[in-house]
């Protein structure tokens, strides 16, 4: 089979032809369709992320339809694959609902394996290539809107694929949103408030309005006290990447009336299962560009220039 293959970190990534993998008990072996281009690829890629599993095929949002192996679906079943691709049940993490880890290979590539616990059935609106920013965009973007707790006026930091998602999500739920760009991504913007934003403007700018919480996609530490400017008291700025830039040095009295910071991790099977039911009731708009496989390169070096607006997908 064909895979894009990360030797090390700061390289770029092999086309390589790789022996079919052959799924284990409790594993199914999947032909992929298309798997998404998550920022979170971009960080091992670029080696932020520290020990990864050498060599590694990257690819967390993974679109795919079961060849054989498992007992959970038949043969020729879609399913999507996210971020938590296996966890050892035993340790007080597991046993608590929460899961990490990048040590597996994942979907660019033809074929790829999964254990069968952590495979979803996806919602039949979505094709391929839109389905596959729902399984970490969109769960972590639905993820991180539950740890802003019932704000009515939300912003959003970075506006990707996470945040176009949740945006629909919020604008739903009845909630006001705004969203923060680079400075002068006038076509962010101009998306944001095409997804019923009520205001966009640049991550340096304040709001005209004083916020309940703010979700930080963006993975830039110095936000974080940007951000804590426009909530109000008791207000929540959640972090919702993997990976973020040093957060420098605040005053206390951007903190204190009782803010709070939070990070958001992982996700978790019922994460998956709450949302996709979401994505299945709402008509969630993905923008996604699909690209073939052997263009991940481009794509990482698109995504690292913030040169894509929504999602991207590969297509083996």
């Amino acid at each position: 089979m064909r895979a894009m293959v990360l030797l090390e970190p700061r390289r770029p990534l092999e086309l390589r032809d790789l022996p079919a993998p052959d799924p284990r008990q409790g594993q199914v072996l999947l032909r992929v369709r298309a798997c998404g281009v998550c920022r979170t690829d971009l960080h091992v890629a670029d080696g932020e992320l520290k020990d990864p599993k050498l060599p590694l095929v990257l690819g967390h949002e993974i679109v795919g339809v079961v060849e054989k192996g498992g007992s959970r679906f038949a043969k020729g079943t879609r399913v999507g694959v996210p971020w938590l691709g296996w966890t050892c049940g035993v340790c007080e993490y597991c046993r608590a609902g929460r899961f990490t880890g990048y040590q597996i290979d994942g979907g660019y590539a033809e074929l790829t394996i999964a254990d069968e616990r952590y495979c979803f059935p996806l919602p039949d609106r979505y094709s391929d290539a839109d389905a596959a920013p729902l399984l970490c965009a969109g769960l972590i973007g639905a993820r991180s809107l539950r740890m802003a707790g019932d704000a009515r006026r939300l912003g959003l930091y970075g506006f990707g694929a996470a945040a176009h998602l949740v945006a629909q999500v919020a604008r739903a739920e009845g909630r006001e949103v705004y969203a923060f760009t680079s400075p002068g991504d006038l076509e962010a913007q101009q998306f944001a408030i095409s997804l019923g934003a009520v205001w966009a403007g640049s991550s340096l700018e304040m709001p005209p309005a004083e916020l309940d919480a703010a979700i930080l996609f963006a993975p830039v530490g110095a936000l974080v006290p940007q951000a804590l400017r426009t909530v109000r008291k008791a207000g929540v700025v959640v972090c919702g990447g993997i990976h973020m830039s040093d957060i420098p040095s605040f005053p206390y009295r951007l903190l204190w009336g009782e803010r709070v910071v939070r990070s958001v991790a992982n996700l978790t099977r019922r994460d998956a299962e709450e949302f996709l039911a979401t994505a299945a009731r709402l008509p969630l708009h993905t923008r996604v560009a699909s690209h073939p496989l052997t263009a991940a390169n481009e794509v990482l070096t698109s995504l690292r220039a913030g040169a894509i607006v929504g999602a991207a997908a590969l297509i083996p």
